[in-house]
């Protein structure tokens, strides 16, 4: 190894070790020894330093152990006379500026002092589970941590553009020359946030280490790996480098806090990639491949990084004259940035996919009927409809309402429009930039045509769109369209778990969680809300070697609590005979594995003999005496966790809700912006078993946040989980 990067490194480390000693006194002598020390909304405390010691952080005063490890870890400034093998030595250096810069960087929130304006500072736990099904998923398939600046903003742009263009996620700290790279993108009007995987942390480079614990923190989420010791340590350490494929780019000059920054990387097994002339590492061992590859062009560096990081990318050019990315799905086109709108409640609109057959549909026909958008001024309104007729020798007529859901996420996929909603309800913007770039009408068909066959290529073998924009025609189609849609889910309401003998599984996110299976049944959607049994079925037909797989129920072994022989054997062999038996109605008896993805976490309440259910946005405290993060640090990983389970938020309006454990009624609690979501369907479901005033009774957080006030208004309001069997 490079003897100038080995002592520029623990050069470094010994500054920010220093920094964060020198930090931590003034500190205490401030505010005391006691004084909370925590970054917001976590469970996991000082999160990297907790993954590599198994040391929980939460006052000044606890501070001082990680540190004593840290300086501990520092190894002497190199010497100009005598060469040695240093790797070993700027690893360790790496480790010790680590946990200092995260000393130091939760010091900002001791001291009242976060990172604000552009930039967002630390990762909360409910935002890592929200990004969590996009790794799982594969739709994010890596994260880049850009340290400094480019030469100009145009070439930061480009940087920025051409990374979200291949679905990377990208954390954004340090500067160079007194300028960051986020303040460069900033100035380019470019949005920053993580919905369009572009992530300012901060601009000190110390900041850079939130991006290494929010990979640690997935090791722990979703991987299920309990923090515990240095051993544990290097579990975590391995996890990150075999399944977060992360790279760092080194923009602009690399000085002795920056080297020592990357020597951190590396131990996670980031490689870094740098566009000066500085000393490279190139034989393996660390990093899946080389370690740092410097003098890197810019238009070469993405391609670079890549490559050494091990990266599988699947890219499809559309042909349209805008970019096109799953980055853009979250873009927010502003009033002051539209050009024109369709739908909501300014025009008629509609999406309306229907299967036709093979010799029905002329494969690529795209057909505009009415005036484009570059007709109307800018801030405009126009009626809109999207008629996509699709053929396929496998296309069942069940699988036309998954293919019809997937329009907001491919049209969304464009920059500069933003989709909102599905069928008779679609709300649609365009930018002044994207219609100044060329983009029109028939592109909403250019993308819908290339992505249907791209992504389901085992059902649709011909797409045919046509786009309208005359009002007349649109209230014409919506009117059969409608017809079409209240069959469809007749026919979906009407499917029970008894109606059918095959459920499904999902293992999308067993690259994050091993021992975790999903099982989907007609009547239990997946806990990250995303999938149902239909979509189970689909995505069999689409890939039959893939996560969704067919699960002969077998022989019943216990109707009350949904245990099957083959289910069981099911999961037994796919958790890697971990779980040998699964209850899909209870939470109490062996109940479902939870990955972290789940939109919602349920627990049990004994005092109350019910249950609480609380969903990733809601960042409050619940009576039992814990928040959603912390909670989720419980209940993830793969494991079985009897009294708390991950779900959907649409369970709850199930049939199949629990029912071993006596079902909706035993829903004592959960937040009020969730019970209003769903008020129209618990209503439905009350109503079913009988009890109309039901949803009423369920407390939420402006009545009770502890257990005290959750008994109080139970009793005020005659909650029925007070008369019914114990649960416990």
């Amino acid at each position: 190894m490079s003897r100038i990067i080995a002592t520029a490194a623990i050069k470094g480390a010994h500054k920010y070790v220093a920094e964060a000693e020198a930090k931590l006194v003034e500190a205490v002598e401030s505010k005391g020894a006691g004084h909370r020390l925590e970054f917001p909304n976590t469970a996991f405390n000082l999160p990297l330093i907790l993954a590599l010691t198994g040391i929980k952080v939460k006052t000044l005063e606890e501070a001082w152990e990680p540190l004593r490890i840290a300086r501990n870890l520092l190894p002497p400034v190199p010497t100009d006379r005598m060469w040695l093998p240093y790797l070993g030595a700027a690893l360790d250096a790496g480790t010790a500026t680590l946990m200092a810069q995260e000393i130091i960087e939760a010091l900002r929130y001791a001291n009242g002092a976060p990172h604000n304006g552009i930039y967002l500072g630390f990762t909360d736990d409910a935002i890592l589970r929200t990004q969590g099904i996009k790794l799982v998923d594969g739709r994010m398939p890596g994260f880049a941590a850009c340290v400094g600046a480019m030469p100009t903003t145009e070439a930061a742009v480009k940087l920025a553009r051409e990374l979200q263009e291949r679905n990377i996620l990208v954390f954004l700290a340090s500067s160079t020359n007194g300028r960051s790279m986020a303040e460069q993108l900033a100035e380019a009007g470019v949005e920053m946030s993580w919905d369009t995987y572009l992530v300012p942390y901060g601009k000190d480079t110390s900041a850079a280490v939130l991006a290494l614990n929010f990979a640690a923190r997935a090791a722990m989420t979703f991987g299920g790996i309990a923090p515990g010791d240095l051993a544990r340590g290097r579990q975590i350490l391995l996890y990150n480098k075999e399944r977060v494929f992360a790279f760092v780019l080194a923009l602009g000059e690399v000085d002795d806090e920056k080297y020592a920054t990357a020597a951190g990387a590396i131990n996670f097994g980031f490689p870094v990639i740098a566009d000066t002339d500085i000393p490279q590492i190139l034989p393996t061992g660390i990093c899946t491949y080389e370690h740092v590859v410097s003098n890197v062009p810019h238009d070469r560096m993405v391609a670079k990084a890549v490559e050494v990081r091990g990266l599988k990318l699947k890219i499809t050019k559309i042909p349209i004259p805008v970019s096109y990315s799953a980055a853009f799905e979250g873009e927010r086109v502003r009033k002051e940035q539209l050009h024109v709108e369709f739908g909501r409640q300014v025009s008629p609109a509609f999406e309306f996919l229907r299967g036709r057959e093979l010799h029905e549909v002329e494969d690529g026909r795209i057909e505009v009927v009415g005036p484009d958008m570059d007709t109307v001024e800018p801030g405009g309104v126009m009626p809109l409809g999207i008629l996509i007729d699709v053929a396929g020798r496998k296309l069942q007529k069940d699988f036309e309402p998954i293919l019809e859901r997937q329009i907001h996420r491919l049209i969304n996929g464009a920059m500069g429009v933003m989709h909102i909603g599905q069928r008779d309800m679609p709300w649609i913007r365009v930018s002044k930039d994207a219609v100044a770039a060329g983009f029109r009408l028939r592109h909403f068909g250019e993308i819908l045509h290339a992505k249907y066959l791209e992504e389901f290529p085992a059902l649709v073998d011909k797409v045919a769109v046509t786009i309208y924009s005359e009002p007349d025609q649109i209230l014409r189609i919506i009117e059969e369209a409608r017809k079409v849609w209240d069959e469809r889910d007749a026919r979906v309401a009407g499917m029970t778990d008894e109606t059918v003998d095959v459920f499904y599984s999902c293992t999308l996110c067993q690259s994050y969680a091993p021992n975790h299976v999903c099982v989907i049944s007609p009547e239990r959607l997946g806990l990250c809300g995303a999938y149902n049994w239909l979509d189970g079925k689909a995505s069999y037909e689409i890939n039959s070697a893939g996560p969704n797989q067919p699960i002969e129920k077998g022989a019943c072994l216990d109707a009350n609590l949904g245990m099957y022989e083959g289910i069981n054997a099911f999961v037994y062999n796919k958790t890697n005979k971990t779980v040998d038996q699964v209850s899909l109605y209870s939470m109490i008896h062996s109940p479902m594995t939870s990955c972290g993805c789940f939109e919602c976490i349920m627990g049990l309440v004994p005092e109350a003999n019910g249950v609480i259910i609380v969903n990733r946005e809601f960042s409050g405290m619940t009576p039992l005496g814990m928040t959603f993060s912390t909670l989720a640090g419980l209940v993830g990983g793969g494991i079985q966790t009897p009294g708390f389970l991950g779900v959907g938020r649409l369970y709850m309006a199930s049939r199949k809700f629990i029912p071993a454990d006596g079902g909706l009624q035993r829903l004592v609690w959960m937040p009020k912006e969730l019970k209003d979501a769903l008020r129209e369907k618990l209503d439905i479901r009350a109503k079913d078993i009988g009890d109309e005033g039901f949803v009423d009774k369920i407390a939420d957080e402006t009545v009770a946040t502890t257990v005290e006030e959750l008994l109080a208004h139970l009793e005020r309001v005659g909650h029925p989980a007070l008369r019914m069997p114990a649960l416990l």
